[in-house]
């Protein structure tokens, strides 16, 4: 299969976003991002990689959101980027690497608020994955071999700094509908039967676009 299309994926902890994101991109023959956008960031911007994990996808205050988009919006020079603090220059270096990775063709872009920095392509899908608690709760228990309290406590800890992350940086809420184009729960179609999805409806969107008049082809 091929698609020039790139998909964004938020997900809660332990709902399988990355795993999903692994089978799409496979199956697409493209690359997928994660925590490889740190990495990428990194290095285009000079920062140390520890710092970027440090920050990665952890709330920051509004009035520090308000200056960084600020910044963003109008441009910023040299010696205004020397100057910023750490937190900025994380931010925008990371929302850089974002859009140079998008540039470069189709991908998978897992989490770090990918579809808000792409709102202005084309061609972008943007999904959420959720999972119901009790199964998020035993793939975490399993994973990290902890007892099903510690792994709840781990899973909503997670979901909340992911949350306080996301909002705080778009002007859309994490995890609402409203918010993503395709919204799917992992528990009800599994891991396999969720990125197959995912991929069907790529290809339908894909098919529509270029011909609205053609009946849809079932892949």
């Amino acid at each position: 299969m091929k698609t020039n299309t790139i998909i964004t994926i938020g997900r809660q902890f332990a709902s399988g976003g990355r795993d999903i994101g692994e089978i799409i991109a496979k199956d697409f023959g493209i690359k997928i991002y994660d925590k490889e956008m740190l990495s990428r960031a990194a290095k285009e911007s000079g920062i140390c990689e520890e710092i970027f994990e440090t920050h990665d996808e952890k709330p920051t205050n509004s009035f520090l959101y308000s200056l960084v988009m600020d910044t963003y919006s109008m441009g910023y020079t040299g010696s205004t980027y020397t100057d910023m603090p750490i937190n900025h220059k994380v931010f925008l270096a990371q929302f850089d690497a974002i859009k140079k990775i998008a540039d470069e063709g189709p991908c998978v872009l897992v989490g770090r608020c990918a579809d808000y920095a792409l709102e202005n392509y084309d061609n972008v899908v943007s999904v959420f994955i959720h999972a119901d608690l009790n199964s998020r709760i035993r793939r975490v228990a399993n994973h990290y071999e902890l007892p099903d309290n510690k792994a709840k406590d781990m899973i909503i800890k997670t979901d909340k700094k992911r949350a306080s992350y996301y909002n705080y940086y778009t002007n859309k809420r994490w995890g609402d509908a409203e918010s993503y184009e395709l919204c799917l729960n992992s528990s009800q179609l599994g891991i396999e039967g969720t990125a197959k999805m995912i991929e069907q409806y790529v290809l339908m969107k894909e098919q529509f676009q270029n011909d609205p008049e053609h009946k849809f082809k079932i892949f």
